[in-house]
């Protein structure tokens, strides 16, 4: 182990220990802290100065939903139109090297820049605000495909299953985590939280969102998705384990699953990118 990876390594331990002791003196403290660890992002934010160079010359619009604002940029094209949906600690400037293959179609092309990411609003991020956000989207602009990276893929599955009556007919995941429990559990895991911290947080899901943790499952709503989609993960995803991408694609009639080598979590490819484009574009033609 590198002396870079041994301090991180003891510095979240530490942290670990910390929330620990503190569950015994102050529970209500302890749960304030390892709960805004889990949905706070540290990095994705775009400043306002330091636009990235591939969301420049685009179409930018600013929403508001409820307290909260979101950020979308838009690459014109025809009347065919496709949302991106990045993933955790990221923002829309992650399609750089994904536009190129979709630009091809000559689609129209909008990104939306995730809660308390990119030049969105709020400092925490869930998939079911996201999902909210996800929707605003989808009635403004109607896009008739969504494309969707890590938890970003898990947030447009979700919506898909709230909202199944919408313009969207296919759909594209890519290394996309299925079951909130199981990201809980690799994250008391990664501190040694104790087993008192997990039930605090469980308790604080089903009054903020009325689920239980066992019941927010990508591979159960998608047993409910009626629309064609590809899943794709790759098997040496160290971020999201490649079961997690097996179980959505288990229950999803109409989706096709593909295993890649070697790509990582971030799955950019071009024997990819060109089997999606077949998937997404060809059958049209």
């Amino acid at each position: 182990m590198s002396l870079k990876k041994s301090i991180r390594f003891l510095t979240v331990k530490s942290v670990g220990l910390y929330i620990n002791l503190l569950s015994l003196i102050h529970p209500k403290k302890a749960l304030q802290l390892s709960y805004a660890l889990f949905t706070n992002p540290r990095i994705g934010r775009i400043p306002n100065d330091q636009l990235p160079e591939i969301l420049q010359n685009t179409i930018k619009e600013t929403f508001q939903h409820n307290e909260h604002q979101f950020q979308t940029y838009t690459w014109e094209g025809n009347d065919t139109k496709i949302l991106l949906v990045h993933g955790w600690e990221s923002n829309s400037a992650r399609w750089e090297k994904t536009l190129p293959y979709l630009q091809k179609s000559g689609s129209t092309i909008i990104a939306i820049d995730a809660p308390a990411h990119g030049q969105s609003s709020g400092k925490e991020f869930n998939v079911p605000r996201y999902a909210e956000f996800i929707n605003k989207a989808v009635k403004k602009y109607n896009p008739s495909i969504i494309i969707g990276h890590s938890i970003g893929g898990a947030a447009c599955v979700y919506h898909q299953y709230l909202h199944p009556e919408t313009s969207i007919e296919k759909m594209v995941i890519l290394g996309a985590p299925s079951d909130l429990k199981t990201l809980i559990d690799n994250y008391i895991q990664m501190l040694s939280l104790n087993r008192k911290m997990f039930t605090l947080l469980e308790k604080r899901y089903l009054e903020n969102f009325n689920f239980k943790l066992e019941d927010f499952s990508g591979g159960a709503f998608a047993k409910h998705i009626n629309i064609e989609g590809i899943i794709a993960h790759d098997t040496s995803d160290t971020v999201v384990a490649f079961e997690e991408g097996q179980k959505i694609a288990s229950g999803w009639k109409k989706g096709r699953f593909i295993t890649t080598k070697d790509l990582g979590h971030s799955m950019h490819d071009d024997d990819l990118y060109q089997e999606i484009y077949r998937f997404l574009f060809e059958a049209e033609e």
